[in-house]
This record gives C-alpha cells, sequence and structure tokens, in this order.
C-alpha cells in the first residue's frame, strides 16, 4: 500500500513526513556542528562540521517556512492534537525553529559580512560599523535559543513515547508508519 501524499485523520502523509525526518536529520547535523564549535573549536571534527552551519541553517529555515505552509494547508486533514500542551508544544517548536535562524541573519547582516549561501549571495555586506544592537541580539539569544530548541525536541521525542506507554495515544506510528 502506497503512502498517501495528503495528511488525512490518522496519519500524516508523505510530504508531512519527508519534511518533518528530513529536517530531524539536518537538526541532528547542525547541533552536532554546533557542538563541534563548542566543545571541539579548531580541530578537523569542528572544521567539518562548522563550515556547514550557515548552510544547514538557511536550508533549514526554508524549509521551515515550507513546512508551515504545508501543514496550514493541511490542518483541516491532520491528524488532531492529543492535547493542549501538545499544540502548545508544536507551536513552541514552529516558534523557535523560525525565530532562531531569523536571528541569525539579523546578526549576519549587522555585522556587516556577506553571507554566500549554496552560491546564491543572500547578503553583500557593507563598509563600515557593525550595527551593534543586531549583532548583540544574536550573540544574546541565537545559541541560548538553539539549545533551548534542542531541548525542546528531546522533550517532543519523550513525549511521542510516553503516550504511547503510559496513555495508549501511539502518537508516533501517525509520522512513522
Amino acid at each position: 500500500m502506497a503512502l498517501p501524499i495528503m495528511d488525512n485523520s490518522q496519519r500524516y502523509g508523505a510530504i508531512s513526513r519527508l519534511l518533518h525526518w528530513g529536517m530531524a536529520l539536518l537538526f541532528a547535523w547542525q547541533f552536532t556542528s554546533a557542538t563541534a564549535h563548542w566543545l571541539f573549536p579548531d580541530t578537523p571534527f569542528e572544521e567539518f562540521f562548522w563550515g556547514t552551519h550557515y548552510p544547514v541553517g538557511v536550508l533549514l529555515l526554508t524549509l521551515v517556512v515550507l513546512r508551515t505552509i504545508w501543514a496550514l494547508a493541511n490542518a483541516s486533514r491532520r491528524p488532531p492534537s492529543v492535547s493542549v500542551m501538545a499544540k502548545l508544544g508544536h507551536l513552541a517548536l514552529y516558534g523557535l525553529m523560525i525565530a532562531i535562524p531569523t536571528i541569525a541573519l539579523i546578526r549576519q547582516y549587522g555585522s556587516g559580512r556577506s553571507l554566500e549561501v549554496f552560491g546564491i549571495n543572500l547578503m553583500s555586506g557593507f563598509e563600515g560599523e557593525e550595527i551593534t544592537w543586531m549583532t548583540d541580539l544574536g550573540g544574546l539569544l541565537h545559541g541560548e535559543l538553539g539549545w533551548t530548541l534542542l531541548a525542546l525536541i528531546v522533550g517532543h521525542i519523550v513525549m511521542a513515547i510516553l503516550h504511547r506507554k503510559l496513555t495508549h495515544h501511539d502518537v508516533l506510528t501517525r509520522m512513522a508508519r
């Protein structure tokens, strides 16, 4: 039996699953690059992963925007949320997935440095002094919110497992089978 493209009331369709699991892999890569940068500075391990942090971040921002549009287009067909807390948790995940790379882009612009991702010039950069409020915003929030996102992702995984074990709501099969 082929997996339907569109979501339905029992499970998520092929596109939702592709976006979910593809982004999960990219987030694992992104958190590995951040960990390498933090724990193993100036090593080949850090150099390998950190060089991908910006492009993967821009890709994730693009995918979360597409995923949000897809989720809204499928809102009436999707499996219902099992609780208000689950709904709030998902909103927090989406909010952070948008805010974190947006803050990084604001910081990048404020620094005056150019940004090229996948051969596309996203920011030309500028001469002169950096825009302090922009760089301070990124310095203050980007990393901290990133680790908060990781904690929410771990909570998301734990809750999917606990729902199955404690409440017999097998929410994982909606996205995995």
